[in-house]
């Protein structure tokens, strides 16, 4: 299995708030950057989607993933990678923990691997660069 990167942010919004946001997939290409265009292709039994297609476009690198989500309440989102051109694994989640401050702890995991060859020390670099970008887009989007 590949390694997971992992980091957390302070959300001030309640755990549901901000599932909300990252439930609302027709929303992420204005607050996500490279999420270009996005297609929830099955829904499960609460309504939320289970499984996703997204097409990425980072400048040097551009492609469609097919994601499968698992989703537990408004404590946790999981995602593992169904298909991709680029990718060989794309696996991720997002646990939500309530602060007795009211804000919420987000904790982004995500494990990344490639189909062509590349140092571990790039990739782990370039999967907390991804990690970054999405907390705080999040943590804009929802307290914003």
């Amino acid at each position: 299995m590949a390694e997971h990167t992992r980091a957390s942010i302070t959300i001030e919004a309640t755990p549901a708030e901000v599932m909300a946001v990252i439930a609302d997939f027709a929303a992420y290409p204005a607050w996500t950057g490279e999420v270009k265009e996005i297609e929830v292709l099955e829904t499960d039994d609460a309504g939320r989607a289970a499984q996703v297609r997204l097409l990425l476009d980072a400048g040097a690198i551009r492609d469609e993933h097919v994601l499968a989500y698992t989703w537990d309440g408004d404590r946790e989102v999981g995602w593992t990678l169904v298909k991709s051109q680029m990718l060989r694994t794309l696996d991720g989640s997002y646990t939500l923990a309530p602060l007795r401050s009211g804000g919420t702890e987000v904790t982004y995991q995500l494990a990344v691997d490639v189909k062509i060859p590349m140092l571990g020390m790039i990739k782990r670099k370039a999967e907390k660069v991804i990690i970054d970008r999405a907390l705080a887009g999040l943590k804009k989007r929802v307290e914003g």
